[in-house]
């Protein structure tokens, strides 16, 4: 088991408290958690990131309780066993699509140590994702919205991370690519055995998946 949440609820000051259902993740599996605006997706992907603090409940990645870890620790448990696919993609625009990808385990000795070869295999989960090698080279901002969509992805991949968490990842995506990311992405995490747990609105992504959570009925 990557992932264990346990009891799980938040609030910001006055406002009504957020549960979430309780779950666990094992290696390989593809989730969706579904909930619909101001359903708590947003809080509950930076609870499992260790980005927001627990007030109450549990949460247990890579066999690591939150509740007994500094915020230093939580910075690095996510460096070591977390690729995030942010919605806003947060890649460095002035960088080539292989340079954002490489900045993926910069911070986790763990991580790095699993990497035999940054360029090949940096390469090669682009190339798994649909990308090739002429587009990795150029420049963010000279890629489409998809092919950056597809760095940010392969960025969060390299070092083979146990969890992937993807917030919102096709929102900007037709449906046509949505279907194409997806596919790739799905076989890329089952190529290292990976699980993933993606963070969306729309159930129309639900076939992709082998579990759904819907958190909305859960506030």
């Amino acid at each position: 088991m990557i992932l264990e949440v346990s009891n799980l609820k938040y609030q910001y000051q006055s406002e009504k408290v957020l549960r979430f259902p309780d779950f666990k993740v094992f290696p390989g599996e593809r989730i969706l958690l579904v909930g619909s605006s101001g359903s708590g997706k947003s809080t509950l992907l930076n609870l499992l990131s260790g980005v927001l603090p627990l007030q109450a409940g549990t949460i247990s990645l890579a066999g690591k309780d939150f509740s007994s870890l500094s915020s230093r620790h939580l910075d690095q448990i996510r460096a070591d066993h977390i690729g995030i696919i942010f919605q806003s993609l947060n890649l460095i625009p002035y960088l080539s699509g292989y340079d954002n990808i490489r900045l993926g385990p910069q911070f986790s000795r763990i991580r790095k140590a699993r990497i035999m070869n940054i360029e090949k295999e940096s390469m090669e989960i682009a190339e798994r994702l649909g990308l090739k090698k002429i587009d990795m080279l150029r420049s963010i901002n000279r890629l489409s919205v998809g092919q950056q969509q597809r760095v940010a992805a392969a960025r969060a991949l390299l070092g083979r991370p146990e969890l992937i968490l993807a917030d919102e990842p096709t929102s900007a995506l037709d449906p046509l690519t949505t279907k194409l990311f997806l596919e790739e992405l799905g076989s890329a995490v089952d190529l290292a055995n990976q699980a993933i747990l993606v963070i969306s609105h729309d159930q129309v992504l639900e076939p992709f998946f082998d579990r759904v959570i819907h958190i909305g009925d859960s506030i």
